[in-house]
């Protein structure tokens, strides 16, 4: 059973750690630093790796910065729209900030 998921198309940039964050909605706030947990892909929930918390912090959309999107491994713009995409009703986020644990 997986913790979390993530959409197929961050699977390689995670695993060569270019994704180091991801945003999330209140429903995945819940995770703390220190936690360790099983990643799957979204689509097939198969795990494909395992990753520590490191931090979790709240923010809006307008609070994201270059800095954020860099960790993403994408441009502010195309992760604002990403975001949207995926919440489109929310407004307010969590950053959990992430790395491999092997």
């Amino acid at each position: 059973m997986n913790d979390i998921t993530f959409y197929q198309r961050f699977e390689a940039d995670i695993l060569v750690g270019r994704k180091t964050i991801t945003i999330r909605d209140k429903s995945e706030s819940h995770f703390k630093a220190g936690d360790i947990l099983r990643v799957g892909r979204f689509e097939d929930n198969r795990y494909f790796c395992t990753i520590e918390v490191l931090s979790m912090s709240p923010i809006t959309l307008d609070e994201l910065t270059e800095e954020h999107a860099k960790q993403e491994n994408m441009g502010l713009d195309e992760l604002k729209e990403v975001i949207r995409e995926i919440y489109p009703k929310e407004k307010n986020f969590f950053v959990l900030n992430f790395r491999l644990y092997l």
